[in-house]
């Protein structure tokens, strides 16, 4: 059996999602509220009873749900209503317009992550005309904050209404990405993130004139010598049993990819050196599995200096870290403060952690991930699925804390080069096509509707 394609979803998901594009929260400072009430309206439309929540004026989420026959399994489809900031001048659309044109929706939000918004919408809507009576609650969030760590929104609602958002398991962010190899696609369902770990180095200095450098302790130097030296920092390679489940699945679908990655899984020593020689034929997949193979760390903002001829006394830079499943954020910044103690002088440094959170992790041996599975084999019978190791974070961490099991799956085929929609995500000319919009709402509303009514869940 094949999955049917809701075709007549079409213009409404596209409506929806060009609605919502349009509607700019872009984080900082978010203004999610407006979007939260046109979420709700389209849904009471429906008959759907909505409730509102802000952390703050203006910083709002919406909430409703399907009620279940019984009080489990229950699902929550989780997602997001902030964008990052996007410069017009970069862009070929005003990022803000929702424009349709060539057969894509674009602005910015349309793949991260309005467009799942908008699928999950048009899931619950159908379930209500279809009279779907499920097994359990049906949740929907739509939610503040994520693009800044989730504390306004997701991680705000767990903390205050956990009642109303708490469930057996989740669909977010984060996984569904077709990865074409050799003609076939692989789908990936994300089961794991790794953790944040943003934080701040001060370096210090004497002042003094510029005329006179070598009078003075320059703090930018010292910061110059911070930036070289956790630039050029690799850390121990680590194959968790996630990315380990990844390989191998990549490794089925190609003779090329075999012989890469099953050297990669046995020697992980020499993963530096093998997926330098896949980023000659394919640099974006290559550097997407380095960084599931160690703790990353990345300078992303600098500042020091107050005037042209003065030799600054402080000089500050903020790092993205990003570490692997098992380790914690604590142990990350002592091995990174174990690296810079041999070239810079501890005692002229101030460490201030931004934001820390540990890495999630949920199990691929549930009915959920096995129904995920099935159900988009049925739209493609020739496709493999395999779990995969989020780089960045989502708001399931929030969720995982509490006892459910999260996945990310937002089903979409590579109908741009993959590398291309990669790099759409916080990037320029972001834009999702219609038939992706539709292929999606027509995987997941299947997923839920045989999971939430399967008498095997």
């Amino acid at each position: 059996m094949s999955g049917k394609i809701l075709r007549e979803v079409e213009n409404e998901v596209t409506e929806v999602l060009s609605n919502l594009i349009r509607i700019n929260t872009t984080n900082p400072p978010g203004n999610e509220s407006e979007a939260a009430r046109y979420v709700g309206e389209i849904l009471e439309e429906e008959g759907f009873k909505c409730e509102y929540f802000e952390s703050t004026p203006g910083r709002g989420s919406v909430i409703t749900r399907i009620k279940g026959v019984n009080r489990s399994p229950s699902l929550l489809l989780l997602s997001h209503l902030d964008v990052v900031p996007a410069n017009p001048k970069e862009w070929s659309v005003d990022p803000f317009s929702g424009i349709v044109k060539d057969g894509f929706v674009w602005g910015r939000g349309a793949v991260d992550m309005k467009s799942m918004t908008a699928m999950e919408i048009m899931v619950m809507k159908l379930l209500k005309r279809n009279k779907v009576k499920p097994k359990g609650d049906i949740i929907l969030a739509a939610t503040a904050d994520e693009e800044k760590g989730g504390r306004m929104g997701a991680g705000w609602l767990v903390q205050n209404h956990l009642e109303k958002v708490k469930a057996d398991y989740v669909i977010n962010e984060g996984g569904g990405l077709a990865i074409p190899i050799d003609g076939k696609n692989v789908y990936t369902i994300q089961t794991a993130e790794k953790g944040i770990l943003w934080f701040k180095i001060k370096a210090e200095g004497t002042p003094g004139h510029g005329s006179i450098p070598t009078a003075a302790d320059n703090a930018i130097l010292r910061m110059g010598k911070i930036l070289e030296k956790i630039g050029r920092y690799r850390s121990k390679i680590t194959i968790v049993p996630t990315v380990k489940q990844f390989l191998e699945e990549l490794a089925k679908e190609s003779e090329l990819a075999r012989q890469a990655l099953s050297v990669l899984i046995r020697k992980p020593g020499m993963a530096d050196y093998i997926l330098d020689k896949v980023a000659e034929r394919d640099k974006v997949m290559a550097e997407e599995i380095r960084a599931t193979l160690r703790m990353t760390v990345a300078p992303t903002i600098v500042h020091g200096g107050v005037k042209e001829n003065v030799i600054p006394s402080e000089c500050e830079a903020v790092f993205d870290c990003r570490i692997l499943p098992g380790q914690k954020p604590s142990e990350a910044l002592e091995e990174l403060k174990n690296v810079l103690k041999e070239d810079v002088d501890l005692k002229k440094l101030e460490f201030e952690v931004i934001e820390a959170n540990e890495p999630s992790e949920s199990p691929t041996n549930t009915s959920l991930y096995k129904q995920i599975v099935s159900t988009i084999k049925e739209f493609e019978p020739t496709c493999a699925v395999a779990p995969i190791l989020l780089t960045g974070g989502t708001d399931s961490r929030y969720f995982r804390k509490v006892g459910s099991v999260c996945y990310g799956f937002q089903p979409m085929k590579a109908d741009l080069p993959y590398g291309e929609i990669l790099k759409m995500v916080h990037g320029i000319d972001e834009r999702i096509s219609i038939e992706n919009l539709v292929f999606g709402t027509s995987v997941l509303y299947n997923i839920v509707e045989n999971f939430m009514c399967s008498s095997e869940t």
